[in-house]
C-alpha cells in the first residue's frame, strides 16, 4: 500500500483491509511503539466541511506517530474556486508527505489523487466515506470477534456511509442490507459492483423498504442522520419520510438479541435513533469513533511506510 491512496474500501484487498485492522489493534493496544515512526512527515488537511471525528482523529494521530497535521479549512484555500483542485495538488505535492480532503463533490478527491504523487485519502465525500467504514468493520471485529458471516442492517438513507459500508461488507464477507424508504436507496453502480464482490466472500448485499424484514435477525444495526450535509433544505421533508425508519426499541428487538448498534455521528437524537437506544448496552458509538483514530493511524502508517513490523 506504501505511495497508494485511499479513495474507496472497493479499492483495496481483502487482506488489505485484514492488514490495517491488525495494525490498527496493536497501535490500540501500543501505541508508544510507533511514537516516532512519522516524525518530520506532515499530512496537509483540507476540509470543505465541518468536522469533529475527523480533523481530531487524523490531526491526534500524527501528532501521536511523531508527525504533524496542518488543517486548511474553506477560508483557507476554496478548493477549486480561489485555485484550481490540480494546482493544489502540485504545490501541496511538493511540501507535504500526505493528503488528507474532506470535500463536497467526489471528484475533487479523485482530482487531488490524479495531479499528485503523493498520498491521497477520502476523509469524506458526498459519495464514499472510506475511513468511516474502516473504522466501523474494526469496532465490529472487536465486538464480534468475527466478520465473515455476520448480518449488518443500513437503516436510513442509501448515502456515502452506506456506499462505504456495502463495499466493506463485500471485502469481509459480512452481508449488508440498506433499509431504507423507495427512492432513497444506494447509487445502483456501487450496490450492483458490492454485489458482485460479495459473491466471493459468500455475503449478499440487498436493499429493502420493509424495515420489519430488513433488520430482522441483524447482528448489527446502523444508521445515520436523515439529511446529510448539503441537504439542509430537505430536512423537513425528509423528518416526515424518514420517521418510520427510527431506529427505537421495538426496531431493535427484530435484531439477533445480541446485537450491537453503531452511528457514525453526529446524532440527531429523537430524529433517526432514540436515546433509549443510543445510550443502551447495545451501542458501540463512542468505541466506534474511538476507532477512527487508531484505523486511520494504521492506514496512514501502510501508506507512507509500507509494511510496518
Amino acid at each position: 500500500m506504501k505511495g497508494k491512496d485511499f479513495i474507496t474500501v472497493a479499492e483495496l484487498s481483502t487482506e488489505q483491509i485484514e492488514s490495517i485492522f491488525e495494525l490498527a489493534l496493536k497501535l490500540k493496544s501500543n501505541p508508544d511503539d510507533y511514537e516516532d515512526a512519522l516524525t518530520n512527515m506532515t499530512m496537509a488537511m483540507i476540509f470543505e466541511k465541518p468536522s469533529l471525528r475527523t480533523r481530531v482523529s487524523f490531526e491526534a494521530g500524527m501528532t501521536q506517530m511523531g508527525g504533524h497535521a496542518m488543517y486548511l479549512g474553506p477560508s483557507d484555500i476554496s478548493l477549486g474556486k480561489r485555485e484550481s483542485v490540480p494546482d493544489i495538488a502540485r504545490v501541496l505535492d511538493r511540501m507535504v508527505d500526505i493528503i488528507m480532503a474532506r470535500t463536497f463533490a467526489h471528484d475533487s478527491v479523485t482530482t487531488l489523487a490524479e495531479y499528485a504523487s503523493i498520498p491521497v485519502i477520502n476523509g469524506l465525500s458526498d459519495l464514499h466515506h472510506p475511513c468511516q467504514a474502516i473504522a466501523d468493520y474494526l469496532t465490529i471485529l472487536e465486538k464480534k470477534g468475527t466478520l465473515k458471516g455476520l448480518k449488518l442492517a443500513f437503516v436510513g438513507d442509501g448515502n456515502n456511509v452506506a456506499h462505504s459500508l456495502l463495499e466493506c461488507g463485500a471485502k469481509t464477507g459480512v452481508s449488508v442490507t440498506i433499509v431504507c424508504p423507495k427512492g432513497y436507496e444506494p447509487k445502483k453502480e456501487i450496490f450492483d459492483a458490492a454485489f458482485e464482490e460479495g459473491k466471493k466472500m459468500g455475503a449478499t448485499m440487498a436493499v429493502c423498504n420493509d424495515w420489519k424484514e430488513g433488520v430482522k435477525g441483524a447482528d448489527v444495526v446502523y444508521t445515520d442522520v436523515w439529511a446529510s450535509m448539503g441537504q439542509e433544505k430537505e430536512a423537513e421533508e425528509r423528518k416526515k419520510i424518514f420517521l418510520p425508519y427510527q431506529v427505537n426499541s421495538e426496531l431493535m428487538a427484530l435484531a439477533d438479541k445480541e446485537a450491537i448498534f453503531m452511528h457514525c455521528l453526529p446524532a440527531h437524537r429523537g430524529e433517526e435513533v432514540t436515546d433509549e437506544v443510543i445510550e443502551s448496552w447495545q451501542s458501540v458509538v463512542f468505541d466506534e469513533a474511538e476507532n477512527r483514530l487508531h484505523a486511520q493511524k494504521s492506514l496512514i502508517l501502510k501508506l507512507l511506510l509500507g509494511e510496518i513490523e
